[in-house]
């Protein structure tokens, strides 16, 4: 292992660079939020109500709502996880049609996540509304934080969906995105000025 003489030759080591790029920052973002989602209704979200012994969600008594928290916030993690991963090995394939497919499921999966996200954020904040306010003696600041945390990851997760990027000088005027449009491709006219 290469140990950097100075700060600089730090500064400029490939991890360093990895860590500091924007796609790495947005997924270790998501990846702390959707741990925060699942970790908080799974330590705090299941109380027991004071007349019973039986544990019950602390969203309205739906174990639904539990659930669906914590299962997707578990999936998401470990999607994070899995695709930093491959983020840090990118180099690494030589492949393009993997590169491509690889670039298509995180776009894939960025999106859908996206809407699962806003869905569970509508979902559990329904439920908290409903909840009675001194149904249970714990899990409100985790359920506040579940909600909370959720919200973000809609935002995280729509910035990690890559968008058609603006012309840029070097590919002589052509778009450099994902999905490359222009009006002549669509089969439009451009209008006349």
């Amino acid at each position: 292992m290469h140990i950097p003489e100075s700060l600089q030759d730090l500064a400029d080591s490939e991890a360093v660079q990895f860590l500091k790029r924007l796609k790495t920052i947005t997924r270790i973002f998501a990846g702390v939020f959707s741990l925060i989602v699942f970790s908080s209704l799974l330590t705090d979200g299941y109380q027991n109500k004071t007349e019973s012994s039986q544990l019950h969600c602390v969203l309205n008594s739906n174990n639904t709502a539990c659930s669906f928290a914590v299962g997707a916030g578990l999936l998401a993690f470990l999607s994070c996880l899995a695709f930093l991963a491959l983020d840090a090995h990118e180099s690494c394939i030589a492949n393009t049609r993997f590169k491509t497919a690889f670039q298509l499921l995180d776009f894939i999966l960025a999106i859908l996540w996206a809407g699962i996200w806003f869905v569970g954020f509508c979902f559990l904040a329904n439920q908290w509304q409903h909840s009675q306010p001194r149904q249970f003696l714990l899990g409100s600041s985790s359920a506040k934080a579940a909600i909370t945390f959720t919200f973000f990851s809609v935002l995280v997760w729509v910035r990690m969906s890559p968008a058609p990027q603006a012309p840029s000088a070097g590919q002589g005027g052509k778009r450099a995105g994902m999905f490359p449009l222009s009006p002549s491709s669509l089969g439009l006219r451009q209008p006349l000025l």
